[in-house]
């Protein structure tokens, strides 16, 4: 859970389950501010993570996530009035933004000419919406980041051979999403997220597109709604140096 370097001035992190202070079934380390757990769980669980990347407690950006396309610029943490929102980005330095996750992705940005960083939480429904799209647009034209100097980092989601979905439902989202087009390790209908992630991500023109690669239901180690219900929620991190 280190962090690590996403562009040059740039850190993201991606949190596990381990090391914080909630009990089963969310054990341990629960960032979700939604979910059945103490709320003052959550908050001391926050605090440990900030205080072992390096970052101040009251200088992360939680989003209500509402699953849409909805994004908006930030210099400051919401606390307990943070609109219904999945997608954010800034230019102020040590000001981390958070995407939770227990099976959808997190999509986090970085522009470092500009000195741009953002992040989304990109679902089903907010993938269907274009979620990844519009945080790439809306930091364009914000604060004149360019596409062909973004890197941008997929996080862990449930991936295409266990995200088992109707038939229905598959084919309507690959009809606007064909990418998002698959099948389960045993058969069934099934949506590959991040495949759909990183092509629309391709078609806004991102020049370097990263992959955590590790799907969320095979991970014991990171949360899954699918897998446990109720399950806790971790979160991918993306921050500007100071």
């Amino acid at each position: 859970m280190d962090p690590q370097l996403l562009a040059p001035g740039i850190r993201f992190a991606v949190t596990d389950r381990t090391g914080g202070v909630s009990p089963e079934p969310f054990d341990s380390r629960n960032l979700g501010g939604a979910t059945a757990d103490d709320y003052a769980n959550v908050l001391r669980n926050r605090e440990l993570t900030a205080d072992q990347l390096g970052l101040a407690a009251d200088r992360v950006v939680w989003m209500r996530q509402v699953h849409s396309a909805e994004v908006r610029r930030v210099d400051r943490p919401w606390g307990a009035d943070a609109p219904p929102l999945d997608g954010v980005w800034t230019t102020e330095p040590g000001l981390a933004l958070a995407s939770l996750g227990a099976d959808c992705a997190a999509v986090l940005l970085a522009d470092p000419v500009a000195r741009v960083v953002g992040a989304a939480h990109s679902g089903r429904a907010g993938t269907t919406a274009g979620i990844a799209a519009a945080l790439v647009a809306a930091m364009a034209a914000g604060a004149g980041a360019e596409p062909g100097r973004m890197t941008a980092l997929i996080g862990p989601a449930a991936c295409g051979r266990c995200y088992e979905v109707p038939d229905a439902m598959r084919a309507e989202v690959a009809a606007e999403l064909p990418e998002a087009w698959s099948t389960t390790s045993w058969g069934t209908p099934a949506l590959d997220l991040p495949a759909a992630i990183a092509a629309q991500l391709t078609r806004a023109g991102v020049a370097e597109i990263r992959q955590d690669g590790r799907c969320t239901i095979e991970s014991p180690e990171l949360f899954s709604h699918r897998r446990s219900d109720p399950s806790g929620r971790f979160a991918s991190y993306v921050w500007l140096a100071d």
